[in-house]
């Protein structure tokens, strides 16, 4: 199992609002950058609108950042496109016996593993901007735009 791929294409989603802020970023464009389907990228610019911070503007307007990249954080992106539900990262299988000793103390046994797990990810998280990850695409890349 692994978290949900809506977190790396919101992040791509949002660190091209930035890189083509004075450009029209429909979902077409958008779809083609991320190279996956518009409605997959409409449903993700939903999400991110939702949480404050993209604007969608229907028809050709596109879409931009409601907030400069600086104030963004990747914490607010994962949580904005519910990568997991609040304080489930992990989840504890509901049912196990609790005839067998293992099966009456497993679930107190690792919850707070997880729960500690789940807290140093969104501190990481937390700690790193947009305009970090822009930075980084910016440095590493000497071809210029999509489009």
């Amino acid at each position: 199992m692994t978290i949900s791929s809506r977190f790396s294409v919101a992040i791509h989603v949002l660190s091209l609002l930035e890189l083509n802020k004075e450009g029209v970023n429909t979902s077409e464009y958008i779809a083609e950058s991320v190279n996956t389907n518009p409605v997959v990228i409409r449903r993700i610019l939903g999400m991110l609108n939702k949480a404050g911070l993209v604007k969608v503007r229907s028809g050709i307007a596109g879409s931009k950042l409601q907030r400069p990249v600086s104030e963004i954080t990747l914490l607010e992106i994962y949580r904005a496109v519910h990568v997991v539900e609040e304080d489930a990262l992990f989840s504890i299988h509901d049912k196990p016996n609790p005839k067998c000793p293992v099966g009456r103390n497993i679930q107190a046994s690792i919850e707070p593993v997880f729960s500690s797990a789940q807290a140093a990810l969104e501190l990481t998280l937390e700690r790193v901007t947009l305009e970090e990850i822009v930075g980084s695409i910016q440095s590493t890349d000497s071809e210029g735009s999509c489009g």
